[in-house]
């Protein structure tokens, strides 16, 4: 009977660890909460009902700092506007940083003015970076009014785009 208990807990243990939380396009998005700079929890499911792109991003990254006056455009031309995966457009923008003082400069530099600013500063050991599996950053996962992932690593012209096609005519 021992012998059974501890081969049943054995392979109880390796399929828990072997299953992954899924973030392809179609799945329920994971739950984030972190905090902000100023210390305020902020919830990724606090924005249901709007379209939201979870952003992940680093003061130190080249690439992602050339990538947020995209962004940014993106959340001027369509925070406001009515889409048919919610009512408006918001961005959850998760750091990658380490150094809170550069993650806050790389912010205001930026001009990243929405609210929706976390990080828990774990770097490349983010637990959100991990709950999405980030392997390189700038990434991005687009979710809808109902927190379902409907686009994913959406850049530049190709973010605008999507953003476009999807607004209510």
């Amino acid at each position: 009977m021992k012998k059974i208990l501890i081969i049943t807990f054995s392979l109880l243990t390796i399929i828990s660890f072997s299953q992954e939380i899924s973030i392809n396009i179609g799945d329920k998005a994971p739950e984030l909460s972190y905090e902000n700079p100023k210390g305020e929890t902020l919830n990724l499911s606090s924005l249901k009902g709007k379209m939201v792109l979870i952003d992940f991003w680093a003061s130190w990254c080249r690439p992602c700092r050339i990538e947020n006056p995209n962004i940014v455009s993106a959340f001027v031309n369509y925070h406001d506007k009515k889409f048919t995966h919610g009512n408006g457009f918001e961005i959850y923008s998760v750091s990658l940083d380490t150094k809170q003082n550069n993650w806050i400069k790389a912010i205001n530099t930026d001009k990243l003015f929405w609210e929706y600013h976390v990080s828990d500063l774990g770097g490349w050991n983010s637990k959100g970076a991990g709950i999405y599996q980030i392997r390189s950053i700038p990434s991005n996962v687009v979710i809808d009014k109902n927190g379902i992932i409907i686009a994913k690593n959406l850049k530049g012209a190709t973010l605008q785009r999507f953003l476009k096609e999807n607004l209510i005519k």
